[in-house]
């Protein structure tokens, strides 16, 4: 009996995006590049700009917002500077719209391949293991719940 034919797999976003990054040439492009798709963001919300959202650790003012919609985990965030908001824009593309387990499966090693480790100061890039923590927590949040709200994770 002959085989079906094996489907191609799914694009992987991380890998793509990391493709995507290391096709620049320099940094310089590449910085652009962030502070483009920190342009992208969706606007965000006044009201949730607490101290709730904020994020710990980073050295600019930054919020970062966790729902559930279908099963899956959507971030949304903001901040004060380009930079980060450009570095959000890479970590919601690699862990917004995914499960909870695919959120916390999702290992951050596309940040090294990146670069971006090596190239962002001690405390801009301790903000960004700061969110990768955060955004890890609020999927372990929702990892026990089925609710399917909108809201953020409750303690």
């Amino acid at each position: 009996m002959a085989r079906p034919p094996r489907q191609p797999a799914a694009p992987d976003p991380v890998e793509d995006m990391v493709a995507e990054f290391l096709a620049l040439s320099s940094w310089e492009e590449r910085y652009r590049f962030l502070m483009g798709l920190g342009r992208g963001l969706a606007p965000y919300p006044e009201e949730l700009r607490t101290e709730e959202f904020e994020v710990r650790g980073c050295q600019s003012r930054a919020w970062l917002h966790p729902s559930m919609r279908d099963g899956r985990v959507v971030f949304r965030g903001d901040s004060d500077a380009a930079i980060v908001r450009g570095i959000m824009a890479v970590l919601f593309r690699a862990y917004s719209g995914r499960t909870p387990r695919e959120v916390l499966d999702t290992r951050p090693d596309f940040i090294e391949r990146m670069g971006l480790s090596r190239h962002l100061s001690m405390s801009r890039a301790n903000g960004l293991g700061g969110m990768v923590r955060q955004m890890g927590l609020y999927a372990l949040a929702f990892s026990g719940r089925a609710d399917d709200d909108g809201g953020g994770p409750r303690p």
